[in-house]
């Protein structure tokens, strides 16, 4: 018996990224959440942070989860310092390299009151655990260690605009990509 349990494979550690243990699943709007997949945001040699992507149901298709209604949650676990102000230069980066003038323009309240919930926010820091949950009833939260910032931003297209930094046309990091899609 003994030797059957040495020679036992260990379980995968899928789940922990740069020492960072992500769930298997969560809640939001009260629903259960599976994860969907995870990722590491790396530039150059620069380890930024650990994504998570939270789903009713697994996809593998940025199509599919893009178009899928329905609480999400994205979460993003910084591994170095990152003052509010690069983060929210980031985000609309990474919105306006996935949208049209157009489609950019219809956001820019939004994306105004994100800005403000991202100030509200600060410095976030390594370790740090930051939500971006939709909810059809309550719209985009954005959180850090568990604790709401700003107002409830308004808007399925809004959610959809935030998750196409990570999963569009032009992701922020195709490797990134992948791994949120479970590649």
């Amino acid at each position: 018996m003994g030797a059957a349990l040495a020679m036992a494979p260990e379980p995968a550690r899928a789940n922990e990224i740069e020492g960072m243990r992500i769930d298997d699943a969560t809640r939001v709007g009260g629903k259960e959440l599976q994860l969907n997949g995870t990722g590491l945001r790396s530039m150059f040699i620069i380890k930024g942070y650990v994504a998570a992507l939270y789903l009713p149901e697994k996809a593998r298709n940025a199509t599919v989860v893009l178009g899928a209604h329905g609480p999400k949650r994205l979460q993003i676990r910084p591994l170095r310092e990152v003052p509010s102000d690069a983060f929210i230069k980031a985000l609309n980066e990474g919105i306006r390299e996935n949208h049209s003038e157009v489609q950019f323009q219809r956001l820019s309240e939004r994306l105004l009151q994100l800005r403000q919930t991202m100030e509200q926010m600060g410095t976030a820091r390594k370790g740090d655990v930051i939500n971006f949950d939709f909810s059809p009833d309550g719209g985009t939260v954005v959180a850090i260690n568990g604790t709401p910032r700003g107002k409830p931003i308004p808007g399925e297209d809004f959610y959809q605009a935030v998750l196409r930094i990570f999963l569009g046309d032009h992701p922020v990091d195709r490797d990134l990509k992948r791994g949120l899609l479970g590649g």
